[in-house]
């Protein structure tokens, strides 16, 4: 019976997943028309409303922040480029449009260290793939390596050179989230938001960040977020002014 069930359950999900993907592609297409006629507002609304349904693709950040883009907001802009580009390395509208809106906001990046920009010529996904396969090659020349009688150097050398593959690609991983663009990665969205040395607004301000600014969040206490910044800063902004470029 709990197989039975099971079964059932699965094929209700399968049934039901094409029309859910058919009522998104009609509400991606209406909020599509309503940014062809000029109707940002509403366009941004149906963009959203995708993104908090849980309908993420590049194309969808890409639109929304051009979306955000004619109404002025170039924080949120930059916010959604960033976004489509962390689920699509190489979209190069979204890549031309994130230079754009960075000009005209004046925003402030995090540059990378030199180790990180050597190591960004694969993502971390590619990373995480690497490691895997150089992991199970590894388990499988070290169980033959175990079982066999004779152990020749060949095999002993490849298990080596596998297990070096597997520790540079989980080092490749860890350098890169907590890098310039890693999980912590935040833009800031309010406007006039200024760093500051504690927790008040009437502490001394650190770096005044432009909308669309990068900031790396590093810690939270109560509506305030403690933040490395630009040019090798750190300080206080207010929680509600910086959202996180990977939901």
């Amino acid at each position: 019976m709990k197989i039975r069930a099971s079964l059932i359950a699965f094929l209700f999900c399968a049934l039901a997943i094409p029309p859910v993907l058919a009522q998104a592609d009609v509400e991606f297409a209406k909020a599509n028309e309503e940014f062809a006629q000029g109707h940002f507002k509403e366009a941004i609304s149906g963009y959203e409303a995708l993104i908090r349904a849980g309908q993420w693709s590049a194309n969808v950040f890409y639109d929304v922040g051009n979306a955000y883009f004619r109404t002025g907001d170039f924080g949120r802009a930059i916010l959604n480029y960033e976004r489509a580009l962390a689920l699509q390395r190489h979209h190069p509208e979204a890549t031309a449009n994130l230079q754009i809106a960075r000009d005209e906001a004046h925003a402030l990046e995090i540059q990378p260290s030199w180790l990180e920009r050597y190591l960004q010529f694969a993502s971390v996904n590619q990373y995480t793939i690497t490691a895997a396969v150089a992991f199970w090659i590894a388990a499988f020349c070290l169980t033959a390596l175990i079982f066999k009688r004779r152990r020749s150097a060949a095999r002993v050398a490849f298990l080596l050179v596998m297990l070096l593959v597997f520790t540079g690609a989980i080092f490749a991983i860890w350098q890169l989230e907590r890098g310039s663009t890693g999980s912590a990665l935040a833009v800031v969205v309010g406007k006039d938001v200024q760093a500051r040395l504690a927790t008040a607004d009437t502490a001394n301000s650190v770096l005044a960040l432009p909308p669309g600014s990068e900031v790396k969040i590093l810690s939270m206490r109560g509506d305030w977020t403690y933040a490395a910044l630009p040019n090798n800063l750190r300080g206080w902004i207010p929680a509600k002014n910086a959202e996180l470029v990977r939901l």
